[in-house]
């Protein structure tokens, strides 16, 4: 059984604690790194022989679009992650279905091949935006990565299914974060934050849980994430600078060591293999 490696791609100042302090009009102004921490780690899944999905933003494909091409040169799916990196709960049915032709439109043309997976910027597909299920399944994208299976301030629905499966009623296949279930509560441990602030071999556990249950790990990370060097920004709220950036420093040689003990396809690769795609 593969695990699924993602990536989604955007600066360190697009990340939703950011979006009230920093508007998209104002990216333009932040000094980039987005260039420089995908490099490093294209080289790193080189060294691995992985590749990976990165769920990229239009908005990166439009400004950076050799990136985009650089990256499916190594042979990594290219996958979509909106344009603008706004929350679905802020936008009206309308908006999101621009936000996303725009995107997809932008990452194919950079790229000369078909995106099909999606994946919600701060994985904002709740319970109340459900209906962007049924936009992404017109724009014909194939399967879907944005359901978090856990309780959050910002996204989650806790009672989703936690695995790979078809959404009812549609072609769309959905590929859930993964969490690692305790008791009646599901424990997010597929990536990002919970990678920097939990202790290694909580992943690690996880991991060997899905291997002996024969189940698809999903995991992601953010290129800014591996970066010990990336700018803190002023003004943010205690909490917030709390799980933005601890375990950053850390975050490199936790990921390398994930990627030498594990195998890693990327998502539509895995979904593929299980017969969805």
């Amino acid at each position: 059984m593969q695990n699924a490696l993602t990536i989604d791609l955007e600066e360190y100042f697009q990340i939703h604690v950011l979006s009230d302090l920093i508007r998209p009009d104002a990216w333009p102004h932040y000094p980039s790194q987005v260039e420089g921490n995908t490099s490093l780690l294209l080289d790193l899944l080189e060294r691995f022989g992985v590749k990976a999905t990165f769920f990229c933003l239009g908005w990166i494909g439009q400004v950076h679009g050799e990136l985009i091409r650089t990256i499916h040169g190594h042979g990594h799916e290219i996958a979509c992650h909106g344009y603008a990196h706004q929350v679905i709960y802020r936008q009206g049915h309308h908006q999101f279905r621009a936000d996303v032709e725009k995107a997809k439109k932008i990452l194919e043309d950079a790229c000369g091949s078909q995106v099909v997976g999606y994946r919600a910027p701060t994985y904002s597909i709740r319970k109340d935006t459900l209906w962007a299920l049924e936009i992404l399944e017109d724009l014909g994208f194939r399967y879907d990565s944005s359901i978090f299976p856990i309780v959050h301030d910002n996204y989650g629905i806790p009672d989703a299914p936690r695995f790979p499966h078809r959404i009812p009623g549609k072609k769309l296949i959905e590929f859930p974060l993964s969490t690692l279930r305790i008791g009646p509560f599901n424990l997010p441990i597929s990536g990002g934050g919970y990678f920097r602030l939990l202790p290694y071999a909580v992943t690690r556990k996880a991991l060997q849980t899905y291997t002996r249950s024969n189940r698809p790990f999903i995991f992601y990370i953010h290129p800014w994430e591996i970066n010990p060097d990336t700018p803190r920004v002023q003004d943010m709220g205690t909490f917030s600078r709390f799980r933005t950036y601890t375990g950053i420093r850390g975050a490199l040689s936790k990921f390398t060591r994930l990627i030498d003990e594990f195998e890693f396809a990327p998502a539509q690769a895995v979904l593929s293999g299980l017969g969805f795609l």
